[in-house]
């Protein structure tokens, strides 16, 4: 079995959400996040609030921790080239900080030794984007630097998908009601980068509109749909899970039942782990340990007219 050597650059909500997903599997070896302190933090939300997988772990002064047997590389490194990926032989480098997002950028990691570069969210550039289940068949392995986009249209993309294979979309608004996320304020001040006055708001006691570009980005993994779907987002005072809401028209008609039982299908078939179905009664807080990229609520949607439904389904 091949083995994959995986760093990790930024210890934010993303960064340890990679390393809880990594730390169980066997393929993957070695984890290099790059903040002692979150590893501590991490630990102490397991102890406390049993949060994390690692109630056994220790964090060491000296720069490792140890979790039962294994042993996990930290380093302090604002600057990534700067951090021995080479030394460690890491194949390939999580860059969850949400700072390094153009090739150029994102370079930094290879010059530091790193053979190939994942960035956890929307590029700033021309970097290559890739959906799973979308489009990461079509990776070509000489790319070193590419994209997997953001948490909304990994959402987005495979309900999109479905829905445009068996119906064809004409066009479509989304509307996602998103968590808070690490960027926002706990009382009302200046907005980080200083452009954004409703960002700057408290993010405890308000709904707060932001612009988004989830939607058009499918069109980049999915192109017959560029130009096709666009969306706003509402930032809502939750810790954790967001809900898409995606209104469209479809080119050939069909009830309800029809679409939701193609998305069925698909989450029992092509992409089964990727795409998920459910009727129950469900709430977000459901959702919060289920690893899937996009969970389609049945009993969520409905249809105005054959052509013309709306659907909902969660991400974490």
């Amino acid at each position: 079995m091949a083995v994959t050597k995986l760093g990790i650059n930024g210890f934010g909500r993303i960064g340890r959400l990679v390393f809880r997903a990594a730390f169980g599997r066997k393929d993957i070896r070695l984890l290099l996040p790059t903040h002692l302190w979150a590893l501590t933090l991490m630990r102490f939300f397991e102890i406390q609030f049993r949060t994390w997988p690692i109630s056994h772990g220790e964090t060491h002064a000296d720069g490792f921790l140890l979790i039962g047997e294994k042993k996990v590389s930290v380093f302090a490194e604002k600057d990534p080239s700067q951090i021995p990926w080479g030394k460690c032989q890491v194949d390939v480098v999580c860059e969850s900080t949400g700072v390094f997002l153009t090739k150029e950028l994102a370079s930094s990691h290879l010059k530091g030794g790193a053979k190939k570069v994942i960035m956890s969210a929307p590029p700033k550039d021309d970097t290559p984007i890739y959906v799973m289940g979308i489009n990461h068949h079509q990776y070509d392995t000489k790319q070193l630097i590419v994209s997997n986009a953001s948490c909304t249209t990994n959402c987005l993309a495979p309900l999109a998908k479905v829905i445009n294979d068996r119906f064809g979309i004409v066009e479509g608004l989304m509307t996602t009601v998103h968590a808070s996320t690490a960027n926002q304020l706990v009382v009302d001040g200046p907005s980080k980068g200083g452009k954004d006055w409703r960002a700057g708001r408290c993010a405890l006691s308000n709904i707060i509109p932001a612009s988004t570009g989830a939607a058009k980005a499918v069109g980049k993994v999915l192109p017959e749909l560029n130009g096709k779907l666009t969306g706003v987002a509402f930032r809502v005072p939750i810790g954790t899970v967001s809900v898409v809401d995606l209104v469209c028209r479809l080119q050939k008609p069909a009830k309800y039942e029809e679409v939701a039982l193609e998305i069925k299908k698909a989450a029992e078939g092509p992409l089964k782990g990727i795409l998920g179905y459910t009727e129950d009664e469900v709430v977000s807080q459901d959702f919060v340990h289920d690893n899937r990229s996009s969970i389609f609520d049945m009993k969520a949607g409905f249809s105005l007219k054959r052509q013309f439904l709306q659907i909902s389904f969660m991400v974490r």
